[in-house]
């Protein structure tokens, strides 16, 4: 059972590492390659959205998971 607020504050601090710890592998990637390039293509001004939207997302999912049983294959 993932926690959702530990996928929340894992994924803020890294994005996409909460995904990762919700058992989301792909989405846990997506997130670990697109935050850097936000913050290197937009100078640092775009990079902290990814942060946000990363923990909301892990969050948001982690609770999915636990509301409704999602299992993983």
């Amino acid at each position: 059972m993932s926690r959702p607020a530990l996928a929340a504050l894992l994924s803020f601090l890294i994005p996409g590492v909460g995904q990762i710890y919700n058992g989301d592998l792909f989405r846990g990637l997506f997130w670990l390659i697109i935050t850097p390039g936000f913050w290197i293509g937009t100078g640092g001004c775009l990079g902290w959205v990814c942060h946000i939207v990363a923990a909301v997302t892990a969050h948001n999912r982690a609770e999915d998971k636990t509301k409704y049983r999602i299992t993983v294959v």
